[in-house]
């Protein structure tokens, strides 16, 4: 089984063919620690696809920061200015058929989007996200401070997981008009209670190339884990 390299953006000649293909496979390699490596090593696993995609542009990474007024943190800053975004899936092997598994998602900085915009609730009788903060205000915490989805916190979608919760880029202490700088990453799960990831972009880097992608790893790091169906596939996938 080989690794299919996917270029999003840029067209060479057949003459240019095989010496983009073996820098590609070397800058792809570089970006995923290997793990394109690990993958195709594994005899279960098939159809590994790794998305090229072109640098963020300078404007494009300021004008995300003006807009939004925080600042990018710069370990994530220097990710963009080397891809901007990140997509890399795999499949495993069913009765000699590639069943899609793993999945790793960094968004593009267009896609960076405050999570308040995001289509979280899709019925008119829904709760509001102000009912859910009213409702952490009666919880006391007993460990670090959860985000908010008042104006107390900025949060952005880093990766929407397939539906299983959202990563996101979170700005907590947040005023009016006052410019961030501080972020964490933080896992909102489907019942949409916080769970903290990691202090730094490249922190939550490791993690998601470390768990492969797998559906739902993000749940190891919550009280109640993975549902029963996920939480033996880490077992099938050992490198």
């Amino acid at each position: 089984m080989r690794c299919v390299y996917k270029n999003k953006h840029r067209q060479v000649g057949m003459e240019d063919a095989v010496d983009e293909k073996t820098l590609f496979k070397g800058f792809s390699e570089r970006l995923t620690l290997g793990i394109t490596r690990v993958l195709e090593s594994l005899p279960s696993v098939s159809d590994v696809l790794f998305v090229e995609r072109e640098p963020a542009e300078k404007r494009c990474i300021l004008s995300w920061e003006q807009k939004n007024n925080c600042i990018l943190p710069e370990d994530l800053k220097d990710f963009y200015f080397t891809t901007d975004g990140f997509t890399l899936t795999w499949s495993s092997k069913l009765e000699n058929k590639p069943v899609p598994v793993g999945c790793m998602v960094i968004n593009s900085i267009a896609k960076l989007r405050l999570l308040v915009q995001s289509n979280i609730y899709s019925l008119p009788s829904a709760p509001t996200l102000a009912d859910l903060d009213f409702k952490d205000e009666l919880e006391v915490s007993e460990e670090r401070e959860e985000p908010h989805f008042d104006s107390r916190s900025r949060i952005f979608e880093l990766d929407p997981c397939g539906g299983n919760g959202r990563v996101c880029l979170v700005y907590k202490g947040c005023t009016p008009d006052a410019l961030a700088e501080q972020s964490e990453i933080w896992f909102l799960d489907r019942s949409l209670y916080w769970h903290f990831l990691t202090s730094s972009f490249t922190a939550y880097y490791r993690l998601m190339i470390t768990h492969l992608g797998l559906p739902e790893w993000q749940y190891a790091f919550t009280p109640y884990g993975p549902s029963p169906q996920a939480k033996g596939l880490p077992s099938r996938y050992t490198w």
